[in-house]
């Protein structure tokens, strides 16, 4: 038996659809932006010299790294509010994302802190900078420029696990796709659509991503 496409179902809809990828835009942004500051924290513990610091950075990173990222979303959801802990399914899938990127981001941050020649630091002190200063002003910005490839990958990768917001019923892309697809059954046009929808976007994200690396790249 075949089967004829048509598409008329999803563009009736497809305002929908770009409301969801906006929101799935959204919501990797700011998982992304605290994911650094959990990731840059961690990565300053993981290379502290005192266990007590290092070894919960370290069972951190170790125990997100290796649950599924849905079980922590799921966990989140239902699980805190049983613990007390009462969060909106927003504010519940920014957290989880974030903590998951964090654990992440705390390795790669870590490698880039470690690829800053230490002389860099000798020198700020020689001139006067305090510690602070001459992390923000030396460490940190060489670090960024060293990390931004792996940085961008994780953004994209954080990007497409948005996809996961469905499950608690948050109305990104794909939980607006699969809302047009029980309307209007139209099962492959819907899905297609969608995944041209998260291949562009993922394409233009790493293009912008290539943009920065060269704007930031060293001068040969």
């Amino acid at each position: 038996m075949g089967y004829t496409l048509n598409f008329a179902a999803v563009w009736r809809s497809f305002d929908l659809l770009l409301e969801g990828l906006a929101l799935s835009l959204a919501l990797a942004v700011v998982a992304i932006l605290i994911g650094c500051a959990i990731g840059l924290a961690t990565a300053f513990l993981l290379m502290s010299k005192s266990g007590l610091y290092r070894r919960p950075a370290r069972l951190y990173v170790t125990i997100i790294r290796n649950t599924p990222i849905l079980v922590l979303i799921l966990f989140a959801y239902f699980a805190l509010p049983q613990l007390g802990v009462r969060l909106d399914k927003f504010e519940s899938f920014v957290l989880t994302l974030a903590i998951y990127s964090g654990a992440y981001l705390a390795e790669v941050f870590r490698a880039g802190l470690s690829s800053v020649p230490a002389g860099l630091r000798e020198a700020g002190l020689a001139i006067g900078l305090r510690e602070a200063q001459i992390r923000g002003a030396i460490i940190l910005p060489l670090m960024i420029r060293n990390v931004l490839p792996s940085l961008g990958s994780t953004f994209i990768s954080l990007f497409k696990d948005t996809s996961l917001a469905a499950a608690i019923a948050i109305p990104e892309l794909t939980f607006e796709a699969r809302k047009i697809n029980v309307e209007s059954f139209r099962v492959i046009e819907t899905w297609i659509v969608t995944s041209l929808l998260y291949v562009a976007t993922c394409s233009v994200l790493a293009a912008l991503i290539r943009v920065a690396e060269r704007r930031m790249a060293v001068p040969k």
